[in-house]
């Protein structure tokens, strides 16, 4: 994995909403490269503590290299989010004083091939978080019948061909399964209209995206962790969560609401509307056009009668 320059999405406006301070302790549930950690780390010096949550090993090795100089105040977590509440019982945590989610697949995942998470470059066609758990990206589309193919596509891609791709996927893999990526990719892209191949979204992007979240369970991962955001934010605490696409985002949006709702005195949705990139940052890391952050706070007493809406 690439740990070259690298500068998560909205990383100033997460740290100033966060507001990390001396003796804090923060959780990053996908830590990635760590440059979010990082920061959170410098912010809260001398004597912050950072406890990092990735499911993909090389995350992890890479973390542990990054933020070697801040050891005795990091401790790292292979592990998926949703099972954040043993993480912290390991680091014998119980509140934690703000949280940080950085959704779906980063771009150093992207750029390594062999992951089999990019449709632009050719590698197994494998999309595991975590490479040495459950079914592969190969396994699904080279089982799966063709109704549940073209469920799958739809619910988690939004991808209105959705038929006519299961069902050239299906009569593909009767030649000859389907193994890596290019492959996955051209049978999509035969499947669809010829306007819709020359559209501003390369015509696979949608499917990669729904055998993406299939293969690693993502959108049931996202909900249960947000159930436990409740009891493990201290008073005063935020929660910021990143999303790229409109099926998270959508799940952070009612979860945070419905917490304001139901205990109006005990939750606040910071954010009204939820934080985009900058043009320039949008210009510099294209990665960061389709980001919304949406940040929620445990108020810091019961009965508090005034909250600061949309800044941070």
């Amino acid at each position: 994995m690439d740990t070259g320059f690298h500068v998560p999405v909205l990383l100033g406006e997460v740290v100033t909403w966060l507001r990390p301070r001396a003796r804090g302790c923060y959780l990053d549930c996908t830590i990635g490269l760590a440059g979010t950690a990082e920061r959170i780390l410098e912010a809260s010096d001398p004597d912050g503590i950072l406890i990092g949550i990735d499911r993909d090993p090389t995350a992890i090795t890479c973390a542990e290299t990054k933020l070697r100089a801040y050891k005795s105040r990091v401790k790292l977590f292979c592990e998926n989010f949703q099972n954040v509440q043993s993480a912290l019982h390991s680091a014998n945590v119980k509140q934690v004083d703000g949280m940080v989610f950085d959704l779906g697949v980063s771009s150093a995942q992207l750029a390594q091939p062999e992951r089999g998470f990019s449709f632009q470059q050719d590698g197994p066609l494998d999309m595991r978080m975590n490479p040495t758990q459950g079914p592969s990206a190969a396994h699904l589309v080279n089982t799966l019948p063709e109704t549940r193919l073209a469920h799958l596509i739809y619910t988690f891609g939004e991808e209105r061909y959705s038929r006519r791709i299961a069902r050239a996927i299906v009569s593909a893999r009767t030649h000859a399964p389907l193994r890596t990526t290019m492959e996955l990719s051209h049978v999509i892209q035969r499947a669809v209209p010829g306007a819709y191949r020359h559209g501003r979204l390369h015509p696979a992007t949608r499917t990669f995206q729904a055998f993406r979240l299939a293969v690693n369970d993502e959108l049931d991962a996202l909900q249960t962790v947000l159930t436990h955001v409740p009891h493990l934010l201290a008073p005063g605490a935020r929660a910021c969560v990143i999303s790229f696409h409109s099926l998270e985002d959508r799940i952070v949006k009612q979860s945070f609401r419905g917490l304001a709702q139901d205990a109006p005195d005990q939750w606040a949705v910071l954010t009204k509307k939820p934080v985009v990139p900058s043009p320039e940052e949008r210009t510099t890391n294209p990665r960061a056009r389709s980001a919304k952050l949406r940040v929620l706070e445990r108020l810091p007493r019961m009965g508090a009668t005034s909250v600061t809406r949309g800044h941070a």
